[in-house]
């Protein structure tokens, strides 16, 4: 078993690039007003680990990083590779990375 590890929101790039799968863990609510480009969306209330690729490094993402950090821990356990972005959307969107709504115009994070 091995933790999840800390990346920044500037290293989902390259490991998405690598071929991991990017997750946003928020809510519906939250990822209408703004998410990140090419995540896909398992709200960590409905999360479906059987939809989860097995063979692929998962990275993921929610506000600030606790309930990601939770969801990681988890399939850590059983056995994923994980990755937790720091600081969450919050730290994506102060870094200057795309933050879009769900109808395609520019994002806010909730």
């Amino acid at each position: 078993m091995n933790a999840p590890i800390n990346i920044t929101p500037v290293d989902v790039a390259d490991l998405v690039a690598q071929g991991a799968t990017f997750v946003d863990v928020r809510e519906h609510q939250e990822t209408t007003a703004g998410a990140a480009p090419g995540a896909a969306f398992m709200p960590l209330q409905s999360f479906n680990v059987d939809a989860l690729p097995q063979d692929k490094p998962l990275i993921l993402i929610c506000r600030s990083g606790g309930r990601s950090m939770a969801a990681a821990n988890a399939l850590s356990n059983m056995g994923y590779t994980t990755y937790n972005v720091e600081g969450g959307m919050g730290a994506w969107a102060a870094s200057g990375l795309p933050v879009v709504a769900e109808n395609g115009t520019p994002g806010r994070v909730l």
